[in-house]
């Protein structure tokens, strides 16, 4: 049986938003041990970063933009697009670095987490084992193809192209897999990162230099839910382009 022993969790937060980690805080279940990315040093927030900045860390952009009819592919990535990839990374180095929980959960600080949020995931955890083979859970999404996700179990399918990180689990051989990537040399937003390891990706050039090499899953209704922008504000849009 799966206990709150066999889970650690981490929360992207920046250390100018200490509104929103008081505001996930109320929700975190006392019994899972806790980090937040606003008590490291990194950078995580767009409004600090730039081209040279990135540069001198040693960090790689890849070339995002290309002629689509995609808007989000046709233009250039945000600098909070970047620090926010930037965190979650941060996040599987020092889940890989320490502990040996075989699970990882990852949440962003505008996550709605469920009274018994804890519970439900221990329970569908124990569901899962011995039944499903998975590598990334995902706690909430949302689907750019719901039409093609299939059911596998009730309440859990396996998902098609995705969108949005605000809540999402990994196994500890999943991380491995994640940092093998090196992500740190061909940045692209996380949640495209995430889709391209487990679905033939739409864009040639993603599917080329992150080939598919994972299981995915979901709760299916979801977990965990997102605040709206309006109420919640985008640390992520909220930032200005990478200059050309």
């Amino acid at each position: 049986m799966i206990t709150s022993l066999d889970v650690r969790a981490y929360v992207i937060n920046l250390p100018r938003r200490p509104d929103r980690r008081a505001w996930i805080t109320r929700s975190l279940p006392p019994e899972l041990p806790v980090a937040f990315t606003s008590d490291w040093t990194g950078p995580f927030d767009g409004h600090d970063l730039t081209r040279d900045h990135l540069e001198a860390a040693g960090y790689k952009l890849f070339p995002w933009k290309t002629e689509s009819d995609n808007p989000w592919w046709s233009r250039p990535l945000k600098y909070g697009e970047i620090g926010c990839t930037l965190a979650h990374l941060a996040c599987w180095r020092h889940a890989a670095q320490t502990g040996d929980e075989p699970y990882v959960v990852i949440l962003e600080d505008d996550a709605i987490l469920p009274a018994t949020f804890l519970d439900d995931l221990l329970a569908g955890l124990d569901r899962l084992m011995g039944r499903h083979q998975f590598d990334l859970l995902y706690l909430g999404r949302f689907p750019l193809e719901a039409e093609h996700d299939q059911p596998v179990l009730e309440g859990f399918v396996s998902p098609a192209y995705s969108h949005c990180t605000f809540g999402y689990l990994l196994t500890r051989p999943a991380i491995e897999v994640l940092l093998a990537a090196h992500l740190e040399n061909a940045i692209v937003p996380v949640d495209e990162f995430l889709a391209t390891l487990y679905i033939d990706h739409p864009r040639a050039d993603l599917r080329a230099r992150f080939p598919r090499q994972l299981a995915a899953l979901a709760f299916d209704p979801p977990l965990v839910r997102q605040r709206p922008k309006g109420e919640a504000g985008s640390d992520t849009e909220d930032s200005d382009f990478v200059p050309s």
